[in-house]
């Protein structure tokens, strides 16, 4: 099982004057009491993006236990620029619980999101989350908790650079959003867009997941040259691609949960569709949740 740090997995330069860089961190999945599957992929990575310019720095999305933040921090300092926000893209625990530590290293930063993002956070510290669900699942790695702030307006700045927020609705969550990165064409997806990993659709709907299917396809219409997941495989490609590959697999689901009777019965449908991504836990969580 992996676990940790992966290698950054991609960094693109532009003559705009901004370039960005992608880190991922394993670790294990939250469903872990699979009746089969892929040993070998029984984790999930998340992503962490940090976009730079000559003197300031934007970090998008943080990991989920103390190990991982810690190596974060480190991470960011090497690059030696002024960080001046850390963006939420939404509310899970496993994207914001590095916001403490991470200010306590930059203090000068601001950690923002939109003010549904902040309030979906805030849900992650009630006791039901944060002791019955975080702790359980990782005793004694969750940071101390911070919340973001919300943002006002839809925009902010890097040196010049227009960073906008996009709304995207519910998709595994509620007051889902995406930072879009015009000057370099980046979209930084959150979790509206995974890849090469199964979705997490264990609090979804059918008419939910479809429409998370058209958010994103909505997000295509940008045009963007690179997409970064909330949850991607440390060596996928960040490809625009994976915007109708998380549609068509939300559309799969449905079809498949119609067309079956039993939890295990959807859970082997999807796993004989996708038999090599990630994180199968999040398939059977799902699984469950749809046939319970």
């Amino acid at each position: 099982m992996k676990h940790g740090i992966d290698e950054a997995s991609g960094e693109v330069a532009t003559s705009r004057g901004l370039e960005y860089v992608v880190r991922t961190a394993t670790r294990e999945g939250l469903t872990r009491d699979l009746p089969h599957g892929p040993k070998d992929l029984l984790w999930v990575a998340n992503s962490a993006t940090l976009i730079y310019g000559e003197h300031d720095a934007v970090l998008v999305d943080t990991y989920t236990s103390v190990q991982q933040n810690a190596e974060l921090v480190d991470w960011v300092r090497s690059f030696d620029r002024n960080l001046t926000h850390i963006y939420i893209t939404h509310g899970h625990g496993d994207h914001f619980f590095g916001l403490s530590q991470l200010l306590d290293a930059f203090p000068d930063a601001r950690a923002v999101a939109t003010a549904g993002t902040a309030a979906t956070a805030r849900t992650q510290g009630e006791p039901e989350w944060l002791g019955e669900f975080w702790e359980r699942l990782f005793p004694g790695q969750i940071p101390p908790l911070h919340y973001p702030e919300a943002l006002r307006g839809g925009s902010f700045e890097l040196e010049g650079h227009r960073l906008e927020v996009v709304e995207a609705g519910y998709t595994d969550t509620d007051n889902t959003t995406c930072l879009w990165i015009p000057d370099l064409r980046l979209l930084i997806a959150g979790d509206v867009a995974y890849n090469d990993t199964h979705q997490f659709t264990a609090r979804t709907t059918a008419e939910s997941r479809e429409e998370w299917a058209r958010a994103a396809e909505r997000l295509a219409e940008l045009n963007p040259t690179a997409v970064i997941a909330g949850h991607k495989k440390p060596e996928a490609a960040d490809s625009p691609t994976i915007l109708a590959e998380t549609a068509r697999y939300l559309r799969e689901f449905n079809r498949a949960a119609a067309a079956t009777a039993t939890a295990e019965e959807l859970y082997d449908d999807m796993l004989g569709r996708y038999p090599r991504r990630a994180n199968p836990g999040a398939l059977w969580g799902g699984a469950k949740a749809a046939k319970p």
